[in-house]
């Protein structure tokens, strides 16, 4: 692709991964529970679920929701469905005994992908990337593997600050106390995020 083309591509990729959204907030909840080094396994599938979803949408794949609507409302609810189990272990580590909040399963790398692929706001953001910046008539294998690298790149830089700024502002409270609220938040957090998504 040209620069200018590529200037766009940034003006459009970065605003909408850095963005708040279901995928940012779990991993922000990551940095503040585990710190960056505890979250790297969430953040590597987090990651690999973007690259996979670029792979079947670049591909081709990407029509299939436009033809069959209906699977963006499983895809929905799939996604709700999932932030409730996440926000129902968050209640469990608030429920724990003192000095047990920070026990429990971590976030680990199935946890990023499925993050991912039952994230609607990360599917429509890829279509719309390949529905943009697509060339017709030039080879689709190289135009798909730059974007999905250029877009997986962008993921690693925009992602790190959710996370590192979820272990300076949470990892500070590290009570017993602090832990059970900081866990009833992260709940909540989970609730209001599945409730966005079901209403949106």
């Amino acid at each position: 692709m040209a620069w200018d083309v590529w200037a766009v591509f940034l003006g459009y990729a970065v605003p909408m991964i850095a963005s708040p959204g279901p995928g940012n907030t779990l991993l922000a909840t990551a940095g503040g529970r585990y710190g960056v080094r505890g979250s790297v396994p969430f953040w590597v599938g987090f990651e690999a679920g973007n690259a996979a979803l670029c792979a079947l949408y670049g591909l081709g794949l990407g029509g299939t929701l436009h033809e069959y609507p209906q699977l963006h409302a499983i895809l929905k609810w799939a996604g709700a469905a999932y932030l409730l189990y996440l926000a129902w272990g968050f209640f469990r580590a608030s429920a724990a005994p003192a000095g047990q909040q920070r026990g429990g399963k971590r976030l680990g790398l199935l946890d990023g992908f499925v993050c991912v692929v039952l994230n609607p706001k990360i599917h429509s953001m890829i279509i719309v990337m390949f529905a943009q910046f697509l060339v017709p008539g030039t080879g689709l294998a190289g135009q798909v593997a730059q974007l999905s690298a250029a877009f997986v790149i962008l993921g690693l830089f925009c992602h790190f600050p959710w996370i590192y700024g979820g272990q300076v502002v949470l990892g500070r409270f590290t009570s017993a106390r602090a832990l059970r609220i900081q866990a009833l938040v992260f709940g909540s957090a989970m609730l209001a995020v599945a409730a966005y998504v079901i209403v949106s």
